[in-house]
């Protein structure tokens, strides 16, 4: 996935976060991210080497890497509380 996306997006922000999900049809409750990584695994702002895969769950706002480790929790990315919601 991470080879047709555009590399800005691999950059870690929220706005990235929300245009990767957009973009990558959820399957078993997540969406399937690419993101930079530093050399511990941690989510990068800036370009390296690595490329990490993660997994947004739009239903509870988290986002986990490769062993389902949660890396992120805000409910502002939850679909049901924050930025996700659809306005009316």
């Amino acid at each position: 996935m991470h080879n047709t996306i555009n590399e800005e997006l691999l950059l870690f922000t929220n706005e990235h976060l929300l245009a990767q999900a957009a973009e990558v049809p959820i399957q078993l409750g997540y969406h399937k991210l690419h993101f930079y990584i530093d050399d511990s695994g941690i989510l990068s702002k800036v370009k390296t080497n690595r490329v990490g895969e993660f997994y947004y769950s739009p239903s509870g706002g988290t986002l986990r890497d490769h062993r389902m480790n949660i890396v992120l929790y805000s409910a502002k990315f939850d679909l049901y509380k924050g930025y996700g919601k659809e306005q009316d």
